[in-house]
């Protein structure tokens, strides 16, 4: 396991997180994923721990909160320290029926960190996160409970969810001019097929610094070797075909996968694993978020980080998983080569 710089800040993060939505057993809206009792989580919290990660990501929505129970429960019942693990969790999604219950706004987010705390049995998190875009809730008043909360010593940083560059930017320009706690990091969807936040959020989250939690690394499933790719779609058992989700093309996915599996065979690892390590070579990605409700299937995550993928690789896969070129990213790359190519190369040792 290697450890990252989470963006620009000073926290250290494994290069793999695990995440939590797997933990519950409370009915919710994704009953495909979620299942595992608290035996089952505190057994791959310990896993997960004894093989180098110290980070950990839930949500105050996953299972209605049991979630967060069941991540305090595994730490207390190891006996875990907590100087020795990164706790992150989220709000912003909907905890109840009432008008209050959802959202972005002052009273919901400093409410739902308290009910957060709690459940997990901590005094503070690590990374408290906005779950996704408010459009109700004026952004201002949205950092400034943010901002409380750090000051009030219950989070350590702050990021986000699901929001689009031109967000992100704005927020880090009010939080600069008030003097707010910045967010450090975006977690968003992010897989060699599925490559969409390289138009706008990479280039904006290596210019301001943020780091980069990836959530779903293998397309909910789709990327974990398990499927056969036919003309009329993706044929195989998993969760995907109750639950299908998140939207991949899979007129590209399918040679993508094809590649991955030739690679595989070549090592005698999994699919999954050669999809997990394309996200480790990229360089906008501090930790990769992966989820099991098996042992194996975790032992099989991990071993992902020992996975290392030649030049030529890593070139076929960028090939095959190309983004169609867009307005205006086509129109930045013929005009700077106006100014670009007035610079003379540098020299190189030689």
């Amino acid at each position: 396991m290697r450890y990252n710089q989470f963006g620009h800040t000073g926290l250290i993060v494994s290069e793999l997180c695990l995440g939590a939505m797997t933990f519950g057993t409370n009915p919710g809206r994704f009953g495909q994923i979620h299942g595992l009792d608290q035996d089952g989580a505190t057994a791959l919290v310990k896993q997960a721990l004894d093989g180098g990660i110290n980070f950990i990501d839930t949500a105050n929505v996953y299972t209605t909160g049991q979630s967060e129970e069941f991540v305090g429960g595994a730490l207390k019942a190891l006996g875990v320290r907590r100087s020795e693990v990164v706790i992150a969790t989220k709000g912003m999604g909907s905890m109840g029926d009432g008008p209050n219950d959802a959202g972005t706004g002052r009273k919901h987010l400093l409410d739902q960190i308290d009910a957060s705390l709690e459940r997990l049995g901590l005094d503070h998190v690590d990374l408290y996160q906005i779950h996704g875009w408010d459009p109700i809730t004026p952004m201002e008043e949205a950092l400034e409970a943010l901002n409380d909360i750090v000051r009030s010593g219950r989070a350590r940083y702050v990021g986000v969810s699901n929001w689009a560059a031109w967000q992100i930017t704005k927020a880090l320009g009010i939080s600069e001019r008030r003097g707010f706690a910045k967010f450090a990091s975006l977690q968003a969807y992010y897989t060699v097929a599925g490559r969409d936040l390289e138009r706008e959020l990479v280039p904006m989250l290596l210019s301001e610094g943020l780091g980069l939690m990836v959530w779903s690394p293998l397309a909910g499933g789709l990327l974990s070797g398990k499927y056969r790719f036919t003309g009329d779609g993706a044929e195989g058992e998993g969760r995907r075909s109750g639950f299908d989700f998140p939207p991949v093309d899979l007129q590209r996915a399918g040679p993508l996968v094809e590649a991955m599996r030739g690679m595989a065979e070549k090592r005698g690892v999994s699919v999954a694993q050669i999809a997990l390590a394309w996200l480790l070579y990229q360089p906008v990605v501090s930790s990769v978020i992966v989820g099991a409700k098996r042992p194996d299937q975790l032992a099989d995550n991990l071993a992902s980080v020992e996975v290392e993928l030649q030049a030529a690789e890593l070139e076929e896969l960028d090939r095959l998983s190309a983004l169609p070129r867009e307005y205006p990213g086509w129109m930045f790359e013929t005009q700077g080569r106006y100014v670009s190519g007035r610079v003379s190369p540098r020299r190189v040792p030689g």
